[in-house]
């Protein structure tokens, strides 16, 4: 009887900040690139089409693992808002749809899609769905993004918040709130480093 409250209590904390947990997909880094950085990962949007995370290169990224039929959803208003206040100031709010927790986002792709613009008016770059859960079929920006900071998402709306360098800066669970203090000091704290600076191109070999 302890150890199953134990595990009873267990779960819940884990539901309620976020930590733990795992996912997966059919991304990968650019061709030739070492997963050094989230910036080296290509993925799809929501729609189909191809994503180079390279593009955001020298902006502070926000990576959630979202998900249409959970507590946390209502989320999703605050983080359009969050992603309206600072995108001209070099924040990129990313979702990574994932069905693995809960079974809480079971539609296709365009149904997320129609939800989260029809409920939640959502403008922010959405991808195509993952897992993030270790294992096969884990998306290989979840498995960066976990070993970087050495935590994987135990339930909805984990965080991650990513700094100019594409070096992830620190995960935050689920209870943590979009507009809450907290995370919006970290941004604050990761928009006023510099970009750093673009690598040079190889110099153009000289005529003989």
């Amino acid at each position: 009887m302890p150890s199953k409250i134990a595990a009873s209590v267990l779960s819940v904390v884990s539901a309620v900040t976020g930590f733990g947990g795992g996912q997966a997909s059919p991304e990968g880094p650019a061709a030739g690139a070492k997963p050094g950085s989230l910036f080296e990962f290509r993925t799809t949007t929501l729609d189909g089409a191809p994503a180079d995370l390279a593009s955001h290169r020298g902006k502070v990224v926000l990576v959630v693992n979202v998900a249409s039929r959970c507590g946390y959803t209502p989320q999703y208003a605050d983080l359009e808002r969050l992603w309206q206040q600072y995108k001209d100031k070099g924040l990129v709010v990313i979702g990574f749809p994932c069905n693995d927790f809960g079974g809480q986002e079971p539609g296709s792709e365009k149904e997320i899609g129609e939800f989260c613009r029809a409920t939640y008016g959502v403008t922010f770059p959405m991808m195509s769905k993952v897992r993030t859960k270790p294992g096969e079929g884990q998306s290989e920006i979840f498995a960066y993004l976990g070993s970087a900071t050495g935590k994987l998402p135990s339930w909805n709306f984990g965080k991650y918040l990513v700094g100019r360098d594409g070096v992830p800066v620190a995960f935050y669970g689920s209870g943590v709130k979009p507009m809450g203090d907290e995370l919006r000091s970290a941004i604050d704290a990761a928009l006023a480093k510099p970009a750093p600076a673009a690598p040079s191109a190889p110099a153009a070999p000289k005529g003989s």
